[in-house]
């Protein structure tokens, strides 16, 4: 569009904020207004200058950027460290509240009673998530087991609950506010001193045992919570760290402290079945503590969590301190019978495929997975579903069944929504069975044994 237009003898001095301003403002003006806004905008740019803010009008720039690199920049030009400014944008911070110049001050301008701290995140104590370690390994990996203290690995919502000044706010990891749908949590987050910033897990419990996180999503799902739902899906909060007590960031003590900080509060506190500390795994070996991972299952965990006592709480994903010992994935062989297209580099192979098991003498699909596979094989699948398309609609293509896939997953619920009645949590390919025929495939009730 840029090459069409004709060039301009006039230039802008609007600012990118500016720009940016009167882009928000666009959808109050009528066709006639917005119209007219164009035309003077195009007026008053260079050729260069009207694409990129065509670009930037319908939101085409093809090269997305992180947080994380946003921040590294931001950091690498201003005297502020990456985890002060990753803090800052945390939460519901607003880029046209506030002014560059005041998210880069020194003392910091954009305080905000709702404001979550950036969540440490665990490293896969395997090279995958398939690739188990055994003692022998851990001890050379992480060295004396008395220098860890381990945890269950909860399957719920990562989240934090804060009380400040009175207000109460409960944030999930994806930094979304999720107050509102937890009531029943908000009498003993009230009951917290004021300045206190809890790091921990969401789970619906019952008999003094998690339950499927199937049930968790139905509670984030709905816009309006009934009594039914709040009775059938009973959520607590399972406290694993404290950030911040009494106001002040606590988050450079060692993880030893800070576990002797939350105990504290949970004993002054007043008592609450919705709030809960999570329990400390006790061991004194490697050998130990494998033994007690075995009964993840049985705890409705995905494994143990892994904690230098040394350590403080960083920011985002690093290695050394903070490690996810997770158990083997539950696991099927399936049938590829539909492939589609991927995203991004991989926008011209077939990437997303969608696997069937035996139900009789017929074959029905029961989940979709994209990960899993070397690059050299997605080519080999990709040549095979060209070669081997039975039919097309859509953007996917129905292939011939013929190629067999192990397919990991971490739990299995049942599902009205899905032709197969189950729905898979994290599916994905383990390995390529070039050594199964079609017909050595699972079946639907080997699955549903697994319920």
């Amino acid at each position: 569009i840029s090459l069409l237009l004709p060039t301009s003898t006039q230039t802008s001095d609007k600012s990118l904020t500016e720009w940016i301003a009167e882009i928000n403002h666009l959808n109050k003006l009528d066709d006639v207004e917005r119209k007219l806004w164009l035309t003077e905008s195009w007026a008053s740019l260079s050729r260069q200058e009207c694409f990129v803010f065509n670009k930037l009008l319908t939101s085409s720039f093809r090269v997305g950027v992180s947080q994380s690199l946003v921040v590294k920049a931001l950091a690498e030009t201003s005297k502020l460290d990456a985890p002060t400014l990753t803090h800052r944008i945390m939460g519901s911070w607003d880029p046209n509240k506030y002014t560059f110049d005041q998210l880069m001050e020194e003392q910091g301008a954009l305080d905000d009673l709702s404001r979550p701290y950036p969540f440490f995140l665990a490293y896969p104590i395997q090279e995958t998530s398939e690739k188990q370690k055994s003692p022998e390994e851990m001890q050379t990996a992480l060295g004396n087991a008395d220098e860890w203290q381990a945890e269950w690995k909860w399957d719920g919502i990562r989240a934090q609950i804060i009380h400040r000044e009175g207000e109460i706010f409960i944030w999930s990891r994806g930094e979304d506010l999720a107050t509102e749908k937890f009531p029943e949590l908000h009498p003993f987050i009230q009951a917290l001193p004021s300045g206190t910033v809890l790091d921990g897990e969401l789970l619906t419990f019952k008999d003094e045992l998690p339950l499927s996180f199937n049930l968790l999503q139905t509670r984030i799902g709905r816009k309006n919570l009934t009594k039914k739902i709040l009775e059938e899906n009973p959520v607590a909060f399972i406290a694993y760290d404290c950030l911040e007590v009494a106001g002040e960031d606590i988050r450079s003590k060692t993880q030893t402290e800070r576990r002797a900080i939350l105990e504290t509060l949970q004993r002054d506190t007043v008592f609450s079945p919705v709030f809960r500390v999570s329990p400390i795994i006790n061991f004194s070996s490697w050998e130990d503590l494998a033994e007690v991972r075995k009964q993840s299952r049985e705890m409705v965990s995905e494994g143990i969590m892994l904690k230098r006592k040394s350590a403080t709480y960083q920011v985002g994903r690093k290695r050394g301190d903070w490690w996810k010992w997770k158990i083997d994935p539950l696991s099927v062989d399936a049938v590829m019978i539909y492939a589609q297209k991927g995203h991004g580099r991989r926008a011209d192979l077939y990437t997303d495929y969608t696997f069937a098991v035996w139900d009789g003498d017929r074959l029905v699909p029961f989940a979709k997975a994209y990960s899993g596979l070397t690059d050299q094989e997605i080519g080999k699948v990709d040549s095979f579903v060209k070669r081997n398309t039975l039919e097309k609609f859509g953007p996917v293509r129905t292939v011939k069944p013929e190629l067999v896939f192990e397919i990991g997953f971490e739990g299995i619920n049942q599902s009205s929504r899905h032709k197969s009645g189950i729905a898979l949590r994290f599916p994905r390919i383990l390995r390529w069975r070039h050594d199964k025929k079609k017909e050595e495939a699972d079946t639907l009730e080997s699955l549903k044994a697994l319920l």
